[in-house]
């Protein structure tokens, strides 16, 4: 069944600057039949949604996005999976303990680099468990060290030498396997920001898929057509279901990401 569905969104149960019901609420003024709550490394926001959900007649699907160790931005996102899920939980906890330390290396590289900011205040902007890089960001637009997000991340958040203090992940396979084990389904997240060539990330592709990988995000708000183009090929030639979604965070975070209603085939999903 073709349903207008987005798939990859955020909470403030991790990065996001909405609730998990509030997330719901314009999830369904949207015109969205089928939302997922991929909250990085965490399941905690899944309950509320679920719940918010029910009330307004909108199916919310049990999702999480998993970093993986092999390159910077690749993520692995989980859908589906049951609520009694032992070994994801501990997984996701460890790497919610990653980041927990992993903030004070980041205050202290900051202030290497002359951006002098608290954890006081990078707390406060995060407002939940999770501490990520996009609340360091806020806070450094808020005191006037960059102008937006993205220039947080281009100067010192997302740079070769950022990468000494990264946080513990895990590897690709452990993720899949532990989504899988999890009842779950796995897909690839947006392929574009994993930065590899076409030959080299269909060879990525291609692993993932004997790992257990399911699904690929062809449908994302910054792939070109070209990109999109060949995520389809792709898809089609290893035998991955199509997904789709915005990585909607909220204005705050992501000012020119809005939620998405694409439409995609959600039977292999929801059956």
């Amino acid at each position: 069944m073709i349903q207008k569905a987005d798939l990859h969104t955020h909470s403030t149960a991790s990065d996001g600057q909405y609730a998990p019901a509030s997330l719901v609420q314009f999830a369904k003024a949207r015109g969205i039949e089928v939302l997922a709550l991929t909250d990085h490394d965490t399941l905690s926001g899944l309950e509320e949604a679920e719940r918010a959900g029910e009330k307004l007649g909108l199916t919310v699907l049990r999702g999480v996005e998993l970093g993986a160790k092999e390159y910077r931005n690749l993520h692995i996102l989980g859908y589906g999976f049951s609520k009694e899920t032992p070994g994801l939980r501990e997984l996701c906890e460890k790497m919610r303990a990653g980041r927990d330390e992993r903030k004070y290396r980041i205050i202290d590289f900051l202030r290497e680099k002359g951006v002098e900011i608290s954890l006081a205040e990078v707390e406060e902007a995060a407002g939940g468990d999770i501490i990520s890089r996009p609340h360091f960001a806020q806070v450094m637009v808020h005191r006037g060290y960059v102008s937006t997000n993205r220039e947080a991340f281009d100067r010192y958040l997302d740079t070769e030498e950022y990468q000494r203090i990264e946080r513990f992940k895990a590897d690709a396979q452990t993720c899949v396997e532990a989504i899988r084990t999890a009842g779950g389904r796995a897909s690839l997240a947006h392929p574009y920001q994993v930065g590899l060539e076409e030959e080299d990330l269909e060879s990525l592709v291609r692993q993932l898929k004997e790992y257990g990988l399911e699904g690929i995000e062809c449908w994302y708000p910054r792939h070109s057509p070209e990109q999109t183009a060949f995520y389809l090929r792709l898809a089609e030639r290893y035998g991955l279901h199509i997904t789709g979604g915005s990585d909607f965070h909220g204005e705050k975070v992501k000012p020119d990401i809005q939620l998405a209603a694409w439409e995609l085939e959600m039977d292999w999903l929801l059956a």
